[in-house]
């Protein structure tokens, strides 16, 4: 595999490979790296359960024990045995294939996760943070370095150190995010921040090495370099996003398929942006997991989405495990070996300073942007903007560009003593970012008042708290007596259950304060937002059922989304973002006059109309579903009507256009109303026959013809459903005659 850095490097030391490689016992073979990665991941696994619940970051523990591993073998003098032969193996890793073999997969994880909606919102924030931000740190820390280190290193060389430590990292970021549990907003700054200036930094790092190396470094070369890397990544990702959105709409209820696709795919784009085309691949990978969120999201449905969610679940854990283990190993490796450097008190210093320097310079690029991020997106407060400057961790993405830069130095360029100071301080950096500011990030969260609940949330919460204890007594009714075993003990059963011994002892029900309490606009627009989720919910429901298509519902879900951010300033406006879809102009009716071929009517307004029924139809539904649910949860009280009340006069607009439509064009509705409960009729015979299965009536080949036979009609009834076909002249005459007929008998 070609080095990301490789085009750049007009000679290669003959001792890198000499001084990466150490004698092997003659028992021991490359089979001996399955050891350290079954190691890492049962480490990884006990860690993870023994640390559940706790304040400690899931990735801090994880670089200690890695950094323990190494710290073992090299003072052992490399006497493990096998286990030892093992880490050497992943530690003599070329760094180019530790970042194909693990980004593709947490890149496109982390990407395809995120809220599309929110990505839009945020994206001036990202692109600020990740352009000129960058930029800034680089500089910062690179002018920094020139200006008080003792190395003696030329701007090209501090500028690159810059720049190798001026991004953020996403694995590092993305895995605490998701541990800490912090506001979706602010995770989605900070997640696609570093998501972009990751793969911005690794193209400001292949523009300085290639400087360093005495490459041409006229503007005009800069400029060409930047552009064809990022517009040409952009590219890459969209045309594989393309493609393999096509593909997966021809796939029907094949989630293997499914999932193959999209795993497959993460890595041939990242391959073909990085190896073929010279640009980045992290940003390719960044552009296709974006792209797939926004236009691939429907495609998955039902069994297959909870699925595809398990399995990238299961890759980024995985992932992060043995990344985060083997970034410990690098580390103490790369210290320890390098004695000349690490054993010098001088150079513990000075990575203290450069730690110091790294945190200043996150300051300057979150002070300087922070009038301009405060005016793009959500906004961003003080408080968000402290913690935007304290998650600026580093992990394995530079690390391995430090690697890469020891492994090619040792020539007229780039001395072997830089390249293994530069692997020493971003070591250093990468474990302090992890250790003191990873595993403080909780800390400073509940400082500054941000992991609270707010009044509205924990009044929810003991109302839920009393509607448990409800569903516990109706449980016990079912379950508590029975023919076989009698009467269980109440008592007994609520020792053991902790959530409700509190409620044992007479709390109230906090459900009836809504009642007296003032109607503050933070309740209102929390019973707002959870009324929309609800209708959100509804409507994966509905996809999952067949009553709407996958792009009916990719706009019915963006309305959601559209109204989520006013729930606070505005009553439930989701309908308002329907209405360019849902219209039904005067000039349809003209269209039935006979005058108009048929054909001509069918084309200009049928599709057109069908897809305004299945949104206006769905929206109803959705908010009837909505209504109920909220009706069950708080019962008869004032906030609980104000917003049903919204929402009734929401649908207005919508059950008027669906009688506008049963007026003029009935059969459309009817086509609509057949198309569902075809639908419906087969998806419950494939359930009946999975039923079947389950309590043993059926065997695996009669269950397997079957569903065969089911399936196929479900894919005949997508690919060629039931059309409109508006009735001729003579038909509309006979119709009109038989009628009148019957109305003289």
């Amino acid at each position: 595999m070609t080095s990301i850095i490789d085009a750049a490097v007009p000679y290669r030391s003959p001792e890198k490979a000499a001084s990466s490689s150490y004698s092997v016992e003659s028992d021991s073979g490359p089979v001996d790296a399955v050891i350290f990665a079954g190691i890492s991941l049962v480490l990884g696994t006990a860690c993870r359960q023994l640390f559940n619940g706790t304040r400690v970051p899931y990735t801090v523990v994880l670089l200690v024990v890695g950094i323990v591993l190494g710290s073992l073998e090299y003072g052992t003098n490399h006497n493990l045995g096998k286990i030892g032969h093992g880490i050497r193996i992943w530690n003599g890793i070329n760094p180019d294939l530790l970042l194909a073999v693990f980004l593709p997969a947490l890149l496109f994880e982390s990407s395809f996760s995120m809220d599309v909606h929110q990505i839009k919102r945020c994206l001036g924030q990202m692109v600020l943070l990740a352009g000129p931000g960058v930029l800034i740190s680089t500089f910062c820390i690179g002018s920094l370095l020139k200006l008080t280190f003792p190395y003696s290193w030329d701007w090209k060389t501090s500028l690159l150190l810059g720049g190798l430590l001026g991004a953020t990292d996403p694995v590092a970021v993305v895995a605490l995010l998701k541990e800490l549990g912090a506001s979706k907003k602010l995770t989605t700054i900070i997640d696609g921040e570093s998501l972009m200036n990751d793969g911005v930094s690794v193209v400001v790092f292949q523009l300085f090495f290639r400087m360093v190396m005495g490459h041409d470094s006229n503007w005009g070369s800069i400029i060409r370099f930047l552009v064809q890397n990022s517009l040409g990544a952009v590219g890459i990702g969209l045309a594989f996003g393309i493609a393999s959105v096509l593909w997966l709409r021809i796939v029907f209820n094949d989630t293997v398929v499914q999932i193959t696709v999209t795993l497959s795919v993460s890595y041939f784009a990242y391959y073909t942006a990085q190896e073929w085309a010279g640009v980045s691949g992290i940003l390719t990978v960044m552009t296709l997991g974006m792209f797939f969120a926004a236009f691939a999201r429907t495609a998955f449905n039902g069994d297959s989405q909870q699925s595809l969610y398990h399995f990238w679940e299961m890759v980024a854990y995985i992932a992060n495990t043995l990344v985060f283990i083997l970034s410990g190993v690098i580390i103490a490796e790369g210290v320890l070996s390098g004695q000349k450097i690490s054993y010098k008190g001088n150079s513990w210093g000075f990575l203290f300073l450069l730690y110091l320097y790294v945190q200043l310079s996150r300051c300057v690029v979150v002070g300087v942007l922070y009038p301009l991020l405060r005016r793009f997106g959500y906004g961003l407060d003080w408080k968000e903007s402290i913690i935007l400057t304290w998650s600026g961790l580093r992990g394995a993405v530079s690390l391995s560009l430090a690697l890469s830069v020891k492994q090619s130095s040792g020539n007229s360029y780039l001395s072997s003593e830089t390249g293994t100071t530069f692997l020493f301080f971003t070591g250093g950096i990468v474990f302090l970012t992890l250790v003191v500011n990873g595993s403080t990030t909780q800390l400073l969260l509940r400082l500054l008042g941000m992991d609270t609940l707010t009044v509205t949330k924990k009044r929810i919460l003991e109302y839920t708290k009393c509607e448990m204890l409800n569903t516990a007594l109706k449980a016990f009714e079912n379950l508590g007596d029975d023919e076989e075993l009698g009467t269980a003990d109440w008592q007994t059963v609520i020792r053991h259950i902790s959530s409700l011994k509190d409620l044992e002892r007479g709390q109230g029900n906090p459900h009836l304060g809504y009642e007296a309490e003032n109607l503050d606009p933070t309740s209102i627009s929390d019973i707002r937002m959870r009324f929309l989720n609800g209708a959100r919910a509804a409507y994966w429901e509905m996809l999952d059922e067949g009553r709407i298509t996958q792009s009916t519902a990719s706009v019915l879900m963006r309305s959601v989304d559209e109204a989520l951010d006013l729930v606070s300033t505005e009553s439930l406006c989701d309908w308002r973002n329907l209405k360019p879809c849902v219209h039904f102009p005067n000039y349809y009716k003209f269209l039935q006059s006979r005058f108009i071929p048929r054909k001509l009517v069918t084309s200009l307004i049928v599709e057109r109309l069908e897809t305004a029924c299945y949104i206006s139809s769905a929206f109803l539904h959705a908010h009837r579903i909505a209504r109920q649910q909220l009706h069950d949860f708080l019962g008869n009280s004032n906030i609980a009507s104000i917003v049903i009340n919204e929402s009734e006069v929401e649908g207005e607009d919508a059950k008027q256009f669906l009688e506008e439509v049963r007026d003029s064009f009935p059969q459309v509705l009817s086509v609509l109303k057949t198309r569902q409960v075809t639908y419906y009729v087969l998806n419950h015979l494939n359930g009946y026959i999975k039923n079947l299965e389950k309590v043993g009536l059926l065997e695996g080949k009669e269950v397997s013809h079957l569903h065969d036979v089911v399936q196929s009609d479900l894919k005949k009834l997508l690919r060629n459903p039931p059309l409109l076909k508006l009735p001729n002249e003579n038909d509309l005459i006979s119709t009109l005659y038989e009628s009148r007929t019957g109305s003289y008998m």
